[in-house]
């Protein structure tokens, strides 16, 4: 089951868009910085320390859309009525982790 798909969906607003995008922006600036290290030939030590850096940036990216979500999609869902969606959600936390 996807995100929001079987349940209310509440859009996100043009300042949460854009502060999403530039976390991704920056994630993928992360991720050429790897790739020019790995051209340079640059010591395994610190590209793995790039690496974990990028793995923290999107876990962090994660939990800012789980936290959107619990505000806003899962908390119309319950009050609603429909409480299917804890599955959803504890689904989504097991993913993330």
């Amino acid at each position: 089951m996807s995100c929001c798909k079987q349940h209310q969906f509440v859009p996100r607003d043009e300042e949460e868009i854009k502060q999403l995008k530039n976390r991704i922006h920056r994630i993928v600036g992360q991720m050429n910085g790897i790739e020019k290290m790995i051209e340079e030939n640059r010591y395994c030590g610190d590209v793995l320390i790039q690496v974990a850096a990028i793995e923290k940036a999107l876990q962090s990216f994660g939990y800012i859309l789980l936290q959107r979500h619990l505000e806003t999609c899962v908390t119309e869902d319950i009050k609603a009525g429909d409480e299917t969606i804890m599955e959803e959600v504890m689904e989504l936390v097991k993913k993330l982790k």
